[in-house]
């Protein structure tokens, strides 16, 4: 039996969480109610009261109930509910959190949420979830469930789907994960359709050389979860083979992993190689999500949701000058790969982003503004050439083998 926190402003919405834990309950686990509501009693009596959560954010509750800021209010709770929700987690009191929410209350819990670890199970209901989530699970694995309608009252829509919610939640809980008795060393990948069988050959010949391979996608919040693992001090090696993020980042584009991207292996000394994987695209949505100031542009339609934007020789000038400069930020073994003949699949020769002088920019620029005790290794063909894959395992085995500082 597992103890599934039920977490919401149950001043507005307590007839909702108080019907999820009723269902959780028939299935047998138990529930621990947690009130971040403010402005109006509670609808549902909590097991662990909002005065406990604004206690938590150093909050003055009864003053913010006075001034009926509901700003002020959705602030304190989301200081506060992290705080409670990972105490919670540390004493083993809980196994799993549900919530339900608008704008207010999505806000608060999946703050919460994020305070949590990867593998706990995390579940939000809310009216957001069909937009633009990233804010709301940031680099862990919240599950954003849509509402369809608001959270507001008990009716036959609502009941079906805040019963597969509760359904969901247990099901998470009650998942058994297989145990693989495993001490190998983590290698983490980065990975985009343009740049697979590059990385699928060097996975394969990774974990045959003893190592477990994790493949984060580059599409923006994949970058930032890839950041934070190696950050987080578990990852041996760094296979950077797509690092396109930063395209995004400087043109504009929808797949931004933000300005830190490729500084934790830097910073933290993990042995590592980069290569400018998709430097040749920025992602965009449907064509008409594209500004109208690249109406004169290369694009590629990957699909009907996402067009892709050539990226131009000075735009590459300018990204080469970035990715060496957070090169230079090594402490660790680092090489860097450029593979001359075309840096995605349909940059190869022959295809739509094919542009021999746009490429050469990026090189120039990189090696130009690189660290001079960072070696650099040229390959002819391809970025998905299996010998390019080949000569990414080779550096990396090499660079795991040294785990010694670079002198700087």
């Amino acid at each position: 039996m597992a103890t599934i926190a039920v977490l919401g402003t149950f001043d507005t919405k307590g007839d909702e969480h108080g019907y999820v834990a009723s269902l959780i309950r028939e299935r047998g686990h138990q529930t621990l109610l947690i009130d971040v509501g403010t402005l109006e009693a509670p609808r549902l009596q909590p097991e662990i009261p909002r005065t406990e959560i604004a206690a938590a954010a150093q909050a003055d509750l009864s003053a913010i109930v006075a001034q009926r800021d509901r700003g002020q209010a959705v602030a304190a709770m989301t200081r506060g509910a992290p705080v409670v929700l990972a105490r919670l987690h540390q004493e083993g009191r809980i196994d799993g959190v549900i919530s339900l929410g608008g704008g207010g209350g999505t806000a608060i819990c999946t703050a919460a949420m994020r305070a949590l670890p990867v593998g706990f199970p995390k579940l939000m209901v809310s009216t957001l979830a069909s937009g633009n989530t990233a804010p709301y699970v940031g680099v862990k694995d919240i599950v954003m469930m849509p509402s369809v309608a608001d959270v507001a009252g008990l009716n036959r829509l609502s009941r079906t789907l805040l019963a597969q919610a509760a359904g969901a939640i247990c099901g998470m809980v009650e998942a058994k994960v297989p145990t693989v008795a495993t001490d190998r060393p983590v290698i983490v990948a980065s990975q985009f359709g343009n740049t697979t069988p590059c990385v699928t050959r060097a996975r394969t010949q990774l974990e045959a050389a003893g190592y477990e391979v994790m493949i984060f996608a580059a599409t923006g919040n994949g970058g930032r979860t890839f950041e934070s693992l190696i950050g987080s001090g578990l990852v041996a090696g760094v296979l950077d083979i797509t690092t396109t993020e930063w395209a995004d980042e400087l043109v504009g584009g929808v797949l931004n992993a933000g300005p830190t991207r490729c500084e934790a292996a830097a910073r933290g000394g993990v042995p590592a190689i980069i290569t400018p994987g998709c430097l040749d695209m920025v992602n965009f949505g449907e064509p008409a999500s594209v500004p109208a100031k690249f109406a004169d542009r290369r694009f590629y339609h990957h699909n009907a949701q996402v067009t892709l934007m050539r990226t131009n020789p000075e735009e590459n000038a300018e990204l080469g000058r970035i990715l060496a400069e957070k090169c230079n930020l090594s402490t660790g073994p680092l090489t860097v790969l450029f593979p001359l003949g075309g840096i995605s699949v349909i940059s190869a020769p022959g295809q739509p982003f094919h542009w021999p002088e746009a490429d050469a920019a990026l090189f120039r620029a990189w090696r130009q503004h690189l660290r001079a005790n960072i070696p650099v290794v040229e390959y002819p063909g391809n970025i998905n050439d299996p010998e390019f894959a080949d000569l990414c395992v080779q550096e990396l085995l090499y660079n795991l083998q040294k785990r010694t500082p670079v002198a700087r």
